[in-house]
């Protein structure tokens, strides 16, 4: 590692520690030549993961695009941003763990609407109405009856929604 002030190739740590939640490791350097003190940081280097739209372009991942589009999706919800990271964070974690670096936007969706579907309703009607192209009322039914439908099949325990324990599901 050069020395950014006098390009000296030697210098000594001179402490390490976690950083980013714990996605690098920051390190305090001295260089031995001119004494002048730096800091670095070490990432992992992931691998570029190529999204392939619906018309067939092909553009890298934007982890924060991802999170703009969920961020908008969870808006007035009451979810914490960090909860809306952790999201990405999983996304991102799937798709580097891929053997394959071209992914379609449409995994990508989906995976999303795994994550926000046992997170927030409002957020999966309103991430699903953009990404899956909603047209119509018709549209909307569908993706409400599909979540009644999970709620059913998961319903061993209570469902709180707004602090009530009343169970219910959403009705069209």
């Amino acid at each position: 590692m050069q020395c950014p002030f006098c390009q000296h190739p030697s210098n000594r740590v001179l402490e390490s520690r976690s950083a980013e939640s714990g996605r690098s490791i920051r390190r305090r350097r001295e260089c031995l030549k001119c004494n002048s003190r730096f800091t670095t940081y070490e990432r992992i280097e992931y691998v570029p993961i190529t999204v392939v739209k619906r018309n067939n372009n092909r553009e890298l991942f934007n982890r924060s695009k991802l999170l703009r589009g969920i961020a908008r999706a969870c808006e007035k919800t009451g979810i914490e941003a960090s909860r809306l990271e952790t999201i990405v964070d999983n996304i991102e974690a799937d798709l580097q763990q891929r053997t394959t670096r071209e992914i379609a936007s449409a995994d990508i969706g989906e995976l999303v609407l795994q994550q926000l579907q046992p997170l927030s309703e409002v957020a999966y009607v309103r991430f699903a109405s953009v990404y899956r192209q909603f047209t119509g009322i018709r549209d909307f039914a569908d993706a409400l009856n599909h979540l009644q439908e999970d709620e059913a099949t998961t319903e061993t325990q209570p469902y709180i929604t707004n602090g009530n324990r009343n169970g219910s599901a959403l009705t069209v």
